[in-house]
């Protein structure tokens, strides 16, 4: 993080997932992330998923069963492309209105996100 200029905010959000292992072959599979890092050598409970500049962590903790909603901001190509993704992987997304229209996707954990169509 040292490249980044000082005034500049940086943020990963933290998403608690029951399976870590699970939850991030659905943010692999499903939705295009890569994954950048996972603790003890990938037999850790808390690992990192990335897909441009959208980093989750995603942390398996038997004590937390709360759900994230995140809002990830795409171009009008970009969301065209995520819903072709979507229905080529049979990925389950659903329009919903959040201020504007918006295309949910659920993980297996029932955390959200939220791409609003920048139309």
């Amino acid at each position: 993080m040292s490249d980044r200029p000082a005034h500049r905010w940086y943020a990963r959000p933290v998403l608690f997932v029951a399976d870590v292992h699970r939850a991030a072959r659905f943010y692999v599979e499903s939705l295009g992330f890569e994954k950048r890092w996972h603790s003890d050598d990938g037999a850790g409970t808390v690992c990192q998923v990335d897909r441009g500049e959208c980093e989750i962590i995603l942390c398996e903790d038997a004590a937390r069963r709360d759900r994230g909603r995140l809002f990830v901001e795409l171009t009008a190509d970009g969301l065209a492309e995520l819903r072709r993704e979507l229905a080529a992987r049979g990925v389950p997304a659903r329009a919903t209105w959040w201020g504007y229209d918006t295309v949910a996707v659920d993980d297996p954990d029932g955390n959200e996100l939220f791409f609003p169509d920048p139309g």
